[in-house]
């Protein structure tokens, strides 16, 4: 699965950019696309937010306007080149989210958008499994990503999108339950939307 336009997408960030601003037009723009997994949320103004597998800063520039500490997190150090040229007020550290180098109890937030999906099973609870050791007790996980479509009108689009640019690890992602993952964990307080006509999940959870 998946075609060269996958491997476009990480050499040129005007594509990837392209890409996302398309996809967040379904649920009123991209302000709003990287704010959803925050409606409702009642933030300290100087909570510890960490932005797991951040990418090029997307979603942390928005991070940022919530609180002066906020550190991103990704694998990637291109992508993190990127994110301290688009959001120099962060802190950055380079590591796999499965085996994140900070202490427990560290963040208030941890936050990631569409990045899941990009997991296998075994990383997928392993990430999981250290968001939980790395949250403060009390502390909050939101996520968003793919989500299987109920309804049938957005099933093209995805389809299309993921034989395009993802790979076998997305198609594994909607057919999963994350919720009954994040409960199995430890999480709490578990609360799911969905948008885009199902072909997106928003999921708020506390530790």
């Amino acid at each position: 699965m998946a075609t060269f336009l996958r491997t476009w997408s990480y050499r040129f960030p005007q594509l990837y950019n392209s890409i996302s601003f398309l996809a967040s037009l379904s649920v009123g723009g991209e302000k709003r696309f990287h704010f959803l997994p925050l409606e409702g949320l009642s933030l300290p103004s100087e909570c510890k937010i960490l932005d797991l597998c951040c990418g090029g800063g997307q979603a942390t520039e928005y991070l940022v306007q919530l609180s002066p500490s906020v550190t991103g997190l990704d694998a990637s150090s291109v992508s993190l080149k990127r994110a301290v040229e688009r959001v120099p007020t962060a802190q950055y550290v380079e590591s796999l989210a499965e085996h994140m180098p900070f202490s427990q109890d560290t963040f208030e937030l941890v936050h990631t958008s569409v990045a899941l999906h990009e997991m296998d099973s075994t990383q997928l609870e392993q990430i999981l499994r250290e968001v939980y050791r790395v949250l403060a007790p009390g502390g909050q996980f939101v996520l968003l990503d793919l989500h299987r479509p109920t309804n049938p009108l957005f099933w093209p689009p995805l389809a299309l999108f993921m034989l395009l640019f993802e790979t076998k690890t997305a198609w594994q992602l909607i057919n999963t339950d994350l919720s009954q993952i994040l409960k199995s964990v430890g999480f709490r307080e578990i609360q799911q939307k969905l948008h885009a006509g199902g072909s997106l999940q928003v999921i708020q959870s506390r530790k």
